[in-house]
């Protein structure tokens, strides 16, 4: 889950990490309110999940509370990106001697945590980053050691930040890594971290993305999940406890396993090719030991997906088995009554699989077809999409 830049802020001062007054405003009036009770020169930034906000007019500088309205009314509803600005973050202005930057996240490919460091921080980072790698410090850590003083401060020796700073950067760097572990995150950002102009230093914007897989340990986490933003399908099948991701495309897909489900993905995709190029809705994986009752999540959701024109169910029968599966597609269409109007189309291979087909079979069911093969399925799925209707002509 990513957060926004007044939640990192937020979590980074319970941390520690020193930051700006700040308060976060969903109209113009309550950016006016914000600026006043901050006082003098204030930052209007609009708060999206994205880059960019800045070169794309989303950062405006406020002299007084009215000039914050003004701003704030500029900003909200803009569009950035595709993400539509609900909010602002009237935060302290401050006068910037030097941008810095720091992060640390979890380096998949090595298989533990990488700190990044640099001290040419700001809106251009990923250039320097590019065009001139060495001014980006990489350092990877281990995770059985973690970060301590010591080693902050090896990291910001080896950034080449200034003398004068170092201790104050490791600090940061410091409480930066005991926020990163308290939180389970996979990404915490402070871009730019800046020396003011009396010397402090001072997270100025910040990005924090926390694993997913850790929010049973965080109760408090779901306070900051963005609700108007998120899918209401994801949302649904997030409650369900279901691996499902919506894509733009119009043939429903449901499989048990992540590889099976990849592969059905590509084989839709392709089979998509000769039938207007249609493709797959969504990424649905039920698991090896998926009960009936899942399977009659799962189809309720895609069934309740209106980009979905028809839906493809690939199963090879393993903990799940076939019959179990054929149940659950039975299930659902029985729950879901006369909102179930689209086509299925159903491949199972694996354990029990003619019983499974027998079930199928025998309840002669008016939206299901059955077939033998991925390929052969596939294409049935996309050609049944192809058309409006969803029914093949």
């Amino acid at each position: 889950m990513d957060l926004f830049e007044y939640q990192a802020r937020d979590l980074f001062e319970a941390h520690g990490i020193p930051v700006l007054p700040a308060q976060v405003a969903r109209t113009p009036e309550d950016a006016r309110s914000a600026a006043k009770a901050i006082g003098g020169r204030v930052v209007i930034k609009a708060q999206v999940k994205t880059g960019g906000r800045g070169k794309a007019g989303g950062v405006k500088v406020a002299e007084n509370s009215d000039e914050a309205f003004e701003k704030a009314s500029a900003i909200l509803g803009m569009d950035i990106k595709g993400h539509r600005v609900n909010a602002v973050m009237v935060a302290q202005a401050a006068p910037i001697d030097s941008e810095y930057y720091l992060a640390i996240l979890l380096d998949r490919a090595q298989r533990s945590f990488l700190v990044m460091a640099s001290v040419s921080g700001g809106m251009d980072i990923e250039e320097v980053a590019h065009k001139t790698p060495e001014k980006l410090a990489k350092v990877l850590v281990d995770p059985l050691k973690g970060i301590d003083q010591a080693q902050a401060l090896a990291i910001a020796t080896q950034a080449n930040f200034p003398t004068d700073i170092r201790e104050s950067v490791a600090t940061v760097l410091l409480n930066l890594w005991k926020c990163f572990v308290a939180e389970d995150a996979t990404l915490v950002e402070i871009n730019p971290l800046v020396k003011t102009n009396d010397g402090k230093i001072i997270a100025l914007d910040g990005k924090v993305t926390f694993d997913d897989n850790a929010i049973f340990r965080h109760s408090d986490h779901e306070a900051l999940v963005d609700h108007d933003a998120a899918d209401p399908l994801e949302a649904l099948a997030k409650e369900k406890d279901l691996n499902y991701v919506k894509l733009d495309g119009e043939v429903g897909i449901i499989g048990n396993g992540a590889g099976l489900v990849m592969s059905t993905l590509d084989v839709v995709a392709y089979a998509g090719e000769k039938f207007g190029g249609v493709k797959p809705a969504n990424f649905l994986d039920i698991g090896g030991g998926a009960s009936a009752q899942v399977m009659a999540d799962g189809l309720s959701i895609i069934l309740g997906d209106k980009d979905v024109k028809s839906v493809f169910v690939n199963v090879f029968g393993g903990i799940t088995s076939c019959d179990a599966v054929a149940n659950g597609i039975l299930q659902a269409l029985e729950i879901l009554g006369p909102k179930a109007a689209k086509p299925i189309v159903v491949r199972l291979d694996g354990n029990n699989v003619v019983e499974g087909r027998r079930i199928l079979n025998e309840a002669a069911h008016p939206l299901i077809q059955q077939l033998d093969t991925m390929d052969g399925a596939a294409s049935r799925a996309a050609e049944l999409a192809s058309s409006s209707s969803g029914v093949a002509k």
